[in-house]
């Protein structure tokens, strides 16, 4: 068993380790910065073949060790980053592992939508539990109930706490709207920590082949509009949630996510669209043209799970952490 020392002022961090694949690793060396220590020694690269290869340069004996991966793009090559940093951490006596995740791809695919579909996001949960992680941390997961997919303990944080106090800087005359039916609890979170209004977009398709309908429930006439998911993939639906709001009357319109997944053509679509900013965090790093774009606002959620790595390293809770 690891021995902790303690100190007058805080437990120190000598039995705690933070290692990272190649998915975000900026988002780590964030991490590490507030809490002061450094990421781990290993080596993560590919062979000519395309096979992952691992080294772990440090020992880990006895350790608390937190893996930082985001399952982003490339997805596959950073899912088999993240089990084979898993697997050579438990080979080399770690005595926890924990998957940070910022980002938990796969996580749509959370039911059978036909009667042959497969359940990925919970074949993914089985494959990190048996590549040896203790627990998972994770921020924002598309559907809450992914983390009963897990029979080891799961932390789900929320990016909302850093995603409401910039929010409280825009302008007055708020109403925050949810894009679908899906997401109104979400938004009416958001809604009653800005003490604002609420509005829901109601999509309906009139007749097969006919482009969709958006309804607007709720008073957005005269009003800034915050569109707030939990993340933009093509953003598609998001520019034309903007359109209906501009055309009901709203007097601006912007977006808020916590993972901008921004695939295919979303930065041009997105620059081209009335939403004034997008704001997203960064539990995806963005690629070149996102980075380019300027209405896309980057905040960051290293300080959130610095905060509740340190809680799960000093055995204390984490839920103070949630929304």
């Amino acid at each position: 068993m690891r021995k902790r020392v303690i100190l007058e002022e805080d437990k120190n961090l000598d039995w705690l380790k933070i290692f990272t694949g190649n998915s975000n690793i900026h988002l780590a060396e964030e991490i590490v910065r507030n809490l002061g220590t450094a990421i781990g020694k290993s080596l993560v690269k590919n062979f000519s073949d395309g096979e992952i290869n691992v080294e772990i340069d440090e020992s880990v004996r006895g350790m608390d060790v937190f893996v930082v991966q985001s399952i982003c793009h490339p997805v596959n090559n950073n899912l088999m980053e993240l089990l084979i940093l898993i697997d050579a951490l438990k080979r080399a006596s770690a005595e926890r592992i924990t998957a940070v995740l910022p980002y938990y791809g796969y996580a749509r695919q959370d039911r059978k939508v036909s009667p042959r579909a497969p359940i990925s996001a919970k074949l993914i949960a089985d494959l990190i539990t048996t590549a040896g992680a203790s627990r998972v941390l994770t921020v924002d997961l598309h559907a809450g109930q992914i983390q009963g997919f897990f029979n080891i303990p799961v932390d789900h944080l929320f990016a909302a706490p850093v995603l409401l106090e910039y929010l409280k800087q825009l302008k007055n005359d708020l109403v925050i709207v949810s894009p679908d039916a899906g997401g109104v609890e979400r938004a009416r979170a958001y809604a009653k920590r800005l003490n604002t209004s609420l509005a829901i977009i109601d999509k309906r398709r009139e007749a097969p082949n006919v482009s969709q309908v958006m309804n607007i429930i709720g008073d957005v006439s005269g009003m800034v509009a915050v569109l707030v998911d939990d993340l933009v993939d093509t953003g598609g639906t998001l520019v034309r949630a903007a359109y209906a709001l501009m055309e009901k009357g709203a007097k601006a319109v912007y977006a808020c996510c916590t993972h901008p997944v921004l695939s295919g053509r979303a930065v041009e679509i997105l620059s081209e669209s009335p939403i004034e900013e997008m704001i997203v965090t960064n539990t995806i790093p963005l690629r070149e043209e996102a980075v380019a774009c300027p209405k896309i606002k980057v905040l960051s959620v290293s300080g959130l799970l610095a905060d509740a790595i340190r809680r799960i390293y000093e055995d204390e809770s984490v839920s103070c952490l949630f929304i």
